[in-house]
């Protein structure tokens, strides 16, 4: 079954190829928004360094799980975007722009070994919204999440992703993000409670 969907993938025989096609329809009629979408698909992701440093500033002294909390957020975006990486390899969709060559886009395609699914700027976007709505509460975290959304759509937008690949990417980098924040703070409940009694 794996096997199967993975070949429909690398096939370009996606299930949201028509979604995909209307959003790029839409930027072809948007030229004027194209660099701008392009710029910030590329370099949005620098705002969630500068929210996970006001994270970090917010909870500065709030004790060490807090702190550790706020130094997870580009912990999180590591290890979410080797988890990425991997399946990547393993699933080896070709880009959208490559199975449906006719398409107009908004930028240069990228080459055939620079997969799909999922999208790493997604995965990133995703791990990165969730840390630091868990470090830092939810002012920084409902700005972490818009710019996730649209880091996301700008993926499609541009013609490099299809829908599915920026969806499971936003939920991959969440899921690594939660799963390591809960891992964590579970450790160190254990760990500094033993080495307060100690000292």
């Amino acid at each position: 079954m794996i096997e199967v969907a993975a070949a429909r993938l690398a096939g370009g025989q996606a299930f949201d190829a028509g979604l995909y096609r209307d959003v790029v329809g839409v930027a072809r009629h948007t030229g004027w928004l194209n660099g701008l979408v392009n710029w910030w698909s590329d370099y949005g992701l620098a705002l969630f360094v500068v929210l996970a440093a006001f994270a970090w500033w917010h909870v500065r002294e709030r004790g060490l799980r807090a702190a550790v909390g706020a130094l997870w957020v580009p912990t999180a975006m590591v290890v979410a975007f080797a988890v990425s990486s991997v399946l990547k390899l393993m699933v080896a969709e070709q880009r959208p722009c490559r199975a449906m060559p006719s398409v107009h886009i908004a930028v240069s395609c990228p080459g055939t070994a620079d997969y799909s699914f999922p999208s790493n700027h997604a995965v990133l976007a995703g791990a990165a919204a969730i840390a630091v709505w868990l470090a830092a509460g939810r002012v920084l975290g409902a700005v972490a999440v818009a710019n996730a959304l649209l880091i996301a759509c700008s993926r499609v937008y541009i013609g490099v992703h299809y829908p599915h690949d920026v969806a499971v990417g936003l939920l991959l980098g969440a899921a690594v993000a939660g799963a390591g924040w809960y891992a964590l703070t579970w450790g160190l409940d254990r760990i500094v409670p033993r080495v307060a009694v100690r000292d």
